[in-house]
């Protein structure tokens, strides 16, 4: 299923250029004709690897393995990192979008605002839509007009239909969603959520509400819980990923914006500390720029 979103390796290899340099090119010439890992060059590597936004922590950890051994060469750090960052991303199970058919299937969609979480429920409901199957999008974003707008446009251009209700509680149009697509039939059921960081505490209390009303009248059909971040966000969207993990047993990532960011290595920093695989990445602005997202392609592509 979805062979039409897999993406083809030139444009990956675009995608990830400015990642590329950032997080391999700059570390690999920093080292590789140095004749052996000295305390100076392995800081420096340290160094670079931060600023490549893998964190503090995986980078220590990277550098750490190099200290104290002499079975790996400066010459060898390329294929080095090649094998940890595989590894790592390896290590958070199927990347694949989980699906059942003949049987409802719900998308828990949370992020924060301006990450581009209704273009993706959009781009996302395309791409059912373009499989044959029944969607329907819940707008659970209530409170924020604007965002219940956007979403109805998103829906149209992607030919599904949508469950809206203005300054409704949230849960309740949820709930609506859950009802009309056993009444009629939907394949997938898309749940767009808020995402106000200002007040931490209701923002939990909202995704927890909506979370309890699928457990509690469609917990067979939840399939996942999708976390939307933004490329260039960096190291400050593994804090928000923790913020949603407190409220969301989260499944999964959706990274968008990943076309012109030198900060890709997001991917590896959220397999890293949040065990949670990347599933879906955007890539540009067409409907169809939403991807499935391959480890050993974006390695490759990396390297």
């Amino acid at each position: 299923m979805f062979n039409f979103f897999k993406l083809n390796f030139d444009k990956l290899k675009q995608t990830v250029s400015q990642t590329a340099e950032t997080l391999v090119e700059n570390v690999v010439e920093s080292v590789e004709d140095e004749a052996e890992f000295s305390e100076f060059v392995l800081d420096d590597m340290e160094d670079l690897l931060i600023r490549a936004d893998l964190g503090v922590n995986y980078a220590s950890e990277l550098v750490d393995k190099l200290r104290n051994q002499d079975k790996i060469k400066p010459s060898d750090v390329r294929n080095y990192l090649k094998t940890e960052f595989l590894t790592t991303l390896s290590a958070t199970g199927d990347t694949k979008l989980n699906y059942k058919e003949n049987e409802l299937n719900i998308y828990f969609i949370s992020g924060v605002n301006g990450v581009g979480k209704t273009t993706l429920i959009g781009k996302l409901a395309y791409r059912f839509k373009l499989n044959g199957k029944k969607v329907l999008i819940a707008a659970a974003d209530t409170f924020r007009a604007a965002a219940e707008e956007q979403l109805d446009m998103w829906s149209k251009r992607a030919g599904a239909d949508i469950v809206r209700r203005d300054k409704a509680d949230p849960a309740s149009v949820v709930f609506e969603a859950i009802q009309k697509a056993r009444s009629e039939n939907y394949d997938v059921i898309l749940v767009d959520t808020a995402g106000r960081l200002q007040n931490k505490f209701n923002l939990m209390e909202e995704l927890s509400k909506i979370k309890n009303v699928i457990d509690k009248n469609a917990a067979e059909s939840l399939r996942e819980c999708i976390l939307v971040l933004d490329a260039n966000t960096g190291q400050n969207g593994l804090q928000q990923a923790k913020i949603f993990l407190e409220a969301v047993n989260l499944t999964s990532v959706a990274l968008t914006k990943l076309d012109g960011s030198a900060k890709g290595a997001i991917v590896l920093a959220v397999a890293k500390e949040l065990k949670l695989p990347v599933k879906l990445i955007g890539v540009g602005e067409k409907m169809e720029d939403l991807k499935d997202f391959d480890p050993n392609d974006f390695i490759n592509a990396l390297f």
